[in-house]
């Protein structure tokens, strides 16, 4: 079963488990999201389209980060003339997932569980790094006496010059 849901200003065709990126939305992580715009509801035998939504028709999700975006370069230039300009931007996002639709006598749940792991720590897992700063937080703290260590020893001298050139004449 899917369905199209319109939230700022987009629309978006989504089903039970999918994760959704959306314009940011207010709520912190954890929080219950309810869409009542649902434009289409549909599965394999066919699909229902509102006019303008669908009567009754709701599609529920858990908010999991709200986040930065990718950032968008703008550069302005203005040829032969010395005029460059660059800024950046980066749009603030909400990511979703999408836990039930009910619409139309039709309705399906995802059964997984959500998990709140936000998309930086799964970058870090994919990098091998989260279970080394896991490791390093589990680690006993071991008291170490660093005040009376012996210095390093020297390194020997080099001949000098002098005993260098002597030892030229000679031969």
């Amino acid at each position: 079963m899917y369905a199209v849901i319109k939230t700022g200003g987009k629309q978006y065709r989504v089903s039970a488990g999918d994760l959704l990126v959306v314009e940011k939305l207010e709520g912190d992580a954890g929080a219950a999201i309810r869409f009542d715009q649902v434009l289409l509801v549909g599965d394999d035998a066919g699909a229902v389209v509102g006019a303008p939504v669908v009567d009754g028709a709701v599609v529920e999700g858990t908010l999991i980060e709200t986040r930065k975006g990718k950032k968008v370069k703008i550069f302005k230039k203005t040829r032969r003339q010395g005029y460059r300009r660059t800024n950046g931007h980066r749009q603030h996002e909400t990511v979703i997932r999408i836990t039930s639709l009910n619409g139309a006598g039709k309705s399906a749940a995802w059964e997984g569980t959500v998990s709140l792991v936000t998309k930086a720590e799964l970058d870090a897992r994919a990098r091998n790094l989260a279970p080394r700063l896991a490791a390093a937080v589990e680690a006993p703290v071991v008291d170490t006496v660093v005040a009376e260590e012996a210095p390093a020893p020297k390194k020997k001298a080099a001949p000098k010059k002098k005993a260098a050139e002597a030892s030229s004449d000679e031969a």
